[in-house]
């Protein structure tokens, strides 16, 4: 194999797992959706009978120069204050790690704040905040580089913790705009279609945002010609880290679960950069950004669960553990028919 491709998933297993299914005491297909990820983790995973027992969750965070446009209804300061709450166990993804028993690492890729002595978080800038997304390239090259190596060692990390399953999430005031102008150049879409609420913008804010995308895109459009570019003069460091995260999952054969809209937009990216990483990614939700169902349907995507939410964090990609260990659980514990001494049609 080539390690700078993606692994390639376990035909063999995914058979035997399919096969399985066929013999298990309901109608095939009665469990829909539940069947079909219990078979694609048996693939990714390499065995009949697939298990998550050690989920592992980075959070990335960074500050982003197109703040300065007026495009979020929080101040700059709050990425710094979550941080803090990330570290000290407050934050929505921190309760959700503890009830789901996932070791969470807060990676802090670069925001304003000087994090070296909060506990739990990983020190890992690639420069205080990006540029000015509106005004010029998001990030140089040296920092694109330093953000995506970032994600590649996160997941090291939970490989040598021994962690079967990774999630990215993410953290950055922002971070929306910059997700949604990833979106427009990647798919071509008109900001005014891809710009949402964010953090709680108004109609008029969302308006100001779209212009502000549409402003920048006429900016950057001679030189968006790759995902490489793309992702540099639009992105934002923790959007970087989740591709090259996702980009190493693929690699190294980790399942990933997908979050919400900034870790979709990371995720195209990835798949723009190495096609066929999608292979070992469950989408976790749908949220309420506009921009999200575009960014799942580029990458022919099923989320599982649809319950509104936009937070990030990777809350939506947690929330969906227990319900993908419900799968493997259904497909690992049923009886057979033979089993059961019940007759098969």
């Amino acid at each position: 194999m080539n390690p700078a491709q993606p692994k390639m998933l376990d035909e063999q297993a995914r058979a035997a797992a399919l096969a399985r299914q066929a013999r298990l005491t309901k109608p095939a297909g009665a469990l829909a959706r539940l069947e079909e990820v219990a078979v694609e983790l048996a693939a990714m995973q390499g065995r009949e009978r697939p298990r998550i027992e050690r989920p592992w969750i980075s959070v990335f965070a960074a500050d982003h120069g197109v703040v300065a446009e007026g495009v979020s209804a929080y101040p700059q300061a709050v990425t710094g204050q979550m941080i803090g709450n990330f570290a000290h166990g407050g934050a929505a993804i921190s309760v959700l790690a503890r009830e789901i028993g996932a070791q969470l690492e807060v990676v802090d890729v670069g925001s304003l704040l000087d994090p070296r002595d909060l506990p739990g978080v990983v020190w890992a800038k690639a420069g205080p905040g990006t540029a000015n997304l509106a005004t010029g390239p998001a990030m140089t090259e040296a920092q694109l580089d330093h953000a995506l190596k970032v994600g590649r060692q996160a997941v090291e990390r939970a490989l040598a913790a021994e962690c079967d399953l990774f999630i990215g999430g993410e953290m950055g005031i922002g971070n929306t705009t910059a997700a949604s102008a990833l979106a427009c150049a990647l798919l071509g879409e008109d900001p005014a279609s891809l710009s949402g609420p964010g953090t709680g913008l108004d109609t008029a804010g969302i308006a100001h945002k779209a212009g502000v995308i549409r402003r920048a895109l006429a900016l950057h459009a001679p030189a968006l010609d790759s995902p490489h570019e793309v992702l540099r003069r639009l992105g934002g460091f923790e959007i970087a880290a989740l591709a090259g995260a996702y980009m190493t999952c693929a690699r190294r054969g980790l399942p990933a679960v997908i979050d919400g809209v900034i870790s979709t937009a990371a995720a195209l990216c990835a798949e723009r950069l190495l096609p066929g990483a999608k292979a070992w990614w469950l989408f976790g939700h749908r949220s309420s950004e506009p921009a999200h169902a575009r960014l799942l349907a580029a990458l022919d995507a099923r989320p599982l669960l649809d319950l509104g939410l936009r937070l990030g964090e990777g809350s939506g990609a947690a929330a969906a553990i227990p319900l993908i260990k419900l799968a493997c659980a259904l497909h690992n514990g049923m009886a057979t028919f033979d089993e059961a001494g019940v007759e098969d049609r």
